[in-house]
This record gives C-alpha cells, structure tokens and sequence, in this order.
C-alpha cells in the first residue's frame, strides 16, 4: 500500500484529515468534498485509509485499483450506476467525469475544479486572522489548454496500459457488471466538448 487516494464525490467546501496507508503515518489533508456521498460511509467523521474506499465506497458500484508503470501511487477507478467515471492518480490530480466523458470535477495540484461549460473554475480557500473566505477565479484559455492536456497525457498513459495489459490490478469491487474501464477512459479522452456544461450551485 503505496499512498492515500482521496475519497469520491465532490461535495463539501471544508477539510479533514486521513491516515496514509503506507510506510509513513503522516497525516495527509484532503477536501471532505471528495467524501462518498453514502449512508453507509462515515470517511468524514473518521480516519480512513485507502482500503475502505475500495471496500465501503458504495456510490461507486465498480472499483478497481491498478499498479501502473511510471505511477508511483497505485490508481484508482470508480464507475457509478449512472455510467460516470472517477479516476484517482494517487493523492492527486483526480478527475471526475460524465457519463458522457466530459470532464465535471476535479482535485489537481492542491486545488479544486469546477466545469463553468467553457472553461474551469479553480476554488482555492484565503484565510485572514478573522474568516476564511472560498476563492473562485476562472481559467484563462492558456491555462485550460494546460490543464487539459495534463489531464490527456495522464489517462493517455492509462488507456495504454489497460490495452497493453501492463497494468496490474491490485483490487477491485463488482456490485454490478463489470464494466469496460478501458473504453470509458477512452470516452474520456474522445469527448466533446471536453467540459462537462456548468454545474448548479447550492447558492441561487
């Protein structure tokens, strides 16, 4: 057990903290947003590790986690009732999709990401001595055009390794068929648009 993969599902602005399953027992601070949206998940109230995604995560009907080459953290895949894909590079990125392969969410590079339709928007926390304030600035076209091909060069390199049958699945769960990863990453990758259309906030 190599590393912590965050739990699914964006759903709450705040953090908490998880145990890493591996070597070290540093404590690792991930958004409790990507806490599974189950009654049956209590990820949110306490410390987890990677193993109970794939065993408890239940809003993910079918789980898989691969050792990849060139990953230094295994990979995890998620697939809901509905057809839509999750994928966990590790800690991070993380990248949540459609049932139609465009991109709705995602966690990179410590911040969270939100499909407006034409571009993403990037939620970062500023905190000051009295509040903590959730910031939202879009991205430029410059900087989707980065994001997106970071995101391609990442599942490129999955898509391969599931057609080449170099990736070595450590565990996985079936509540359902089992479902083709290989084909819904290429969905993923084949999708157009690439944005997911802008998602309702809770605020009207």
């Amino acid at each position: 057990m190599r590393g912590q993969v965050p739990a699914p599902v964006f759903r709450a602005q705040t953090a908490f903290r998880v145990r890493l399953a591996s070597r070290s027992t540093r404590p690792l601070t991930i958004p409790a947003a990507f806490v599974p949206a189950t009654s049956d998940i209590h990820m949110a109230r306490n410390e987890s590790d990677r193993e109970d995604l794939i065993r408890e995560a239940t809003a993910m009907r079918n789980r898989i986690e691969w050792e990849l080459p060139g990953e230094s953290e295994p990979v995890f895949a998620g697939v809901r009732s509905d057809g839509s894909l999750s994928v966990y590079f590790g800690q991070d990125p993380v990248y949540q999709f459609s049932p139609s392969g465009q991109l709705r969410r995602a966690y990179a590079a410590g911040f969270l990401f939100r499909t407006q339709g034409s571009t993403l928007a990037k939620l970062h926390r500023e905190r000051s001595l009295d509040q903590t304030v959730l910031a939202r600035s879009d991205l430029e076209p410059d900087e989707l055009s980065r994001f997106v091909i970071e995101m391609d060069d990442r599942l490129t390199r999955l898509a391969q390794s599931l057609r080449d049958g170099s990736a070595n699945e450590l565990r996985s769960v079936s509540d359902v068929a089992p479902v083709d990863y290989s084909s819904l990453v290429e969905l993923a990758l084949r999708a157009s648009p690439r944005l997911a259309p802008a998602m309702p906030t809770r605020r009207q």
